[in-house]
């Protein structure tokens, strides 16, 4: 499960999406709620938008509701949990723009934060589901990642606590963005839900930095 990841700059987006920024800002630390950019189709045209992590924002959970985290969808029941199902059926896929992902390792005994990239340092895309909210400052959008088992995965099933299952998020290949943003069936989505080969990917301990404020200056 990963419920913070470092976002991709303003200018990777340019260079390695080949998609022009979106005018609103982003931290380069994203957590639960947090706006950070995605790039999706509408209307035939690629574009990116700033939108929260977390398919359901806090806000939007009703009252009374015990709060509940959507920053992850199982690719196994994606299409029948309630918070995924319907940006799933419509086919509402993103490209989550990263430079990095962080996830726990208990090997030593007690947690450590290790930050997982690719092997060259290179951007990447996580597969995700966006969906739209109606605000009263108008139209916002939110955002989940997919994620897969990886307790086959040499790299990735390092991490999470002992005992609990073993999950990656769906890293894309380069070559792949068009391709996942076009799909028009669940059938073909899911084809793409693979994951990554370890020997491209690398990881190492990471401190986590001072918390800040969700909103970007």
């Amino acid at each position: 499960m990963c419920t913070n990841y470092a976002a991709a700059r303003r200018d990777y987006l340019f260079k390695h999406f080949g998609i022009e920024p979106p005018d609103s800002p982003w931290r380069d630390e994203v957590y639960k709620d947090y706006p950070a950019p995605i790039i999706r189709r509408v209307g035939g045209a690629t574009r990116a938008d700033v939108a929260t992590f977390g398919i359901v924002p806090r806000k939007h959970i009703p009252p009374g509701v015990r709060p509940f985290d959507t920053m992850n969808a199982r690719s196994e029941t994606v299409g029948e949990k309630r918070s995924f199902s319907g940006a799933w059926k419509k086919q509402q896929l993103c490209l989550i723009p990263a430079e990095a992902f962080y996830e726990p390792n208990y090997e030593s005994g007690k947690a450590v934060r290790w930050r997982i990239g690719m092997a060259d340092g290179a951007p990447f895309a996580i597969a995700g589901l966006w969906r739209e909210w109606i605000e009263l400052e108008g139209p916002a959008l939110s955002f989940t990642m997919l994620t897969v088992n990886s307790a086959e995965h040499s790299l990735m099933n390092r991490f999470h606590k002992p005992g609990d299952e073993k999950r990656s998020v769906v890293i894309l290949p380069r070559t792949t963005y068009g391709d996942w943003l076009a799909c028009r069936s669940s059938d073909e989505a899911r084809s793409f839900l693979s994951l990554y080969p370890a020997e491209d990917m690398r990881a190492e301990e990471f401190a986590a930095p001072l918390r800040t404020s969700k909103n970007p200056k």
